[in-house]
């Protein structure tokens, strides 16, 4: 398997990885403008916009967008982060062209035609009520709004609802104009696919586009906080964030495996401890999140009323624990779950294609494998260890959702953890 790469001269982007044996393919155009991209009364706007996108172009009603690929089996999506918005295709590779075609017309000829806007206007208010009754979902966009409050980077993708119901036509195409220019562009491919026809196919469809300057990205600052609400559910579901680096930092893959050794799996410590062995809670996990200059690794549990202070309690002290006590074995189990994790998961075309986009839109490169699995071969207990010491002098945000209010406070479980 070989991956290339080829910039058109307006400064588009084309990665391909060609996978012998295959008869799929999956591609798709990833741009480098999310959430974090809008000014604070665009909230919502980029999630907008990529809904849009699917209802209608110059060329395509909504519905010959759906059947196109549909058509000959294919499949047609679209997502939107913090940092990028992709659209994106699955299908057989006689009709990677005719994939490639529908993505360019969604995302360079959408008509956004006012009746199906305010068809969309409402299925995104639908979206948002449907989150905000998932206490596992919501929890989240709260602890990231009082990790980075006042920033893009602390706003929800959604949106709130009171500015989804203003936007116009002129809005999104603003918002297209400022951000959708070339250079922010990542056409990546991955399966039976052929590089040279799909640069030749990009330059007919983006090497047109002109580039033009784009708003510089306000920068991140992690910052404690803590967000409360007191609902009649069946849970208190609580989750902690704690600063951590970028994946620009060199800390990442310490950053990582600490996440994976603390609550990746069954076997993890907070797993053991806080399921296993005190049957606290049904769920818990520990994950880390990386963005281009922020971080966090982030604990979530959802437990009793009864039982959530110590939960709460005993999760702090197993993290205070993990900076003396992780052992080189638990490291070996986390760097082999991380290694396994990533390999498994690059045996889909469609995975191999979203890590040549992430990469290119990271590092300009494509990494090899082997270059990443070293890295994580790489982390020693001492780093790990180091990891899980930094959280006591790192910044803490909680989010906590349910019945009562006995969750130990924000400042009693950070002077817990400094103790």
């Amino acid at each position: 398997m070989t991956v290339q790469q080829h910039t058109l001269s307006n400064g588009f982007r084309v990665v391909t990885e060609h996978m012998p044996g295959l008869q799929s393919a999956s591609l798709g155009v990833w741009v480098q403008a999310g959430g974090r991209h809008e000014r604070i009364e665009q909230n919502g706007i980029a999630h907008f916009l990529e809904h849009m996108a699917f209802k209608g172009t110059k060329r395509r009603s909504p519905l010959e967008i759906a059947e196109a690929l549909e058509d000959v089996g294919g499949y047609l999506n679209a997502y939107t982060s913090r940092e990028m918005t992709a659209y994106y295709a699955r299908i057989l590779q006689a009709d990677v062209g005719l994939a490639l075609d529908v993505i360019a017309d969604i995302i360079l000829n959408s008509t956004f035609d006012p009746r199906e806007l305010e068809v969309e206007r409402g299925v995104i208010l639908q979206e948002i009520g449907q989150a905000l009754d998932t206490p596992d979902d919501i929890i989240f966009d709260w602890l990231q709004e009082v990790s980075y409050p006042d920033q893009p980077m602390g706003r929800t993708i959604l949106g709130p609802a009171e500015l989804i119901r203003g936007f116009s036509r002129t809005d999104l195409q603003g918002f297209v104009g400022e951000h959708y220019s070339p250079e922010r562009m990542i056409l990546s491919a991955a399966g039976a696919v052929d590089h040279d026809t799909l640069v030749r196919e990009a330059e007919r469809l983006f090497g047109h586009l002109e580039r033009h300057e784009t708003p510089s990205v306000i920068a991140s600052t992690f910052t404690s906080g803590e967000h409360r609400q007191i609902k009649d559910l069946e849970q208190v579901h609580l989750a902690m964030a704690f600063e951590g680096p970028s994946y620009r930092n060199d800390t990442i893959y310490a950053a990582q495996v600490a996440s994976t050794a603390l609550g990746g799996g069954m076997s993890s410590r907070l797993f053991q401890e806080i399921r296993e062995k005190r049957g606290l809670c049904y769920t818990v996990f520990a994950q880390t999140a990386a963005y281009s200059d922020t971080g966090q690794m982030t604990v979530y549990a959802g437990t009793s009323a009864e039982q959530v202070q110590q939960l709460a309690e005993v999760t702090i002290d197993e993290l205070k624990r993990a900076a003396c006590e992780m052992r080189p074995d638990e490291i070996a189990r986390a760097r082999a779950q991380m290694k396994a994790g990533l390999l498994m998961g690059l045996e889909s075309p469609s995975s191999r294609a979203e890590r040549l986009a992430r990469m290119v839109a990271i590092w300009g490169r494509v990494p090899p494998l082997a270059e990443t699995i070293a890295h994580i071969d790489s982390v020693t207990t001492g780093d790990v260890r180091a990891q899980a010491e930094g959280l006591a002098t790192q910044g803490m945000s909680l989010a906590v959702y349910g019945p009562g209010d006995a969750t130990p406070s924000l400042e009693a479980l950070r002077e817990r953890i400094a103790a």
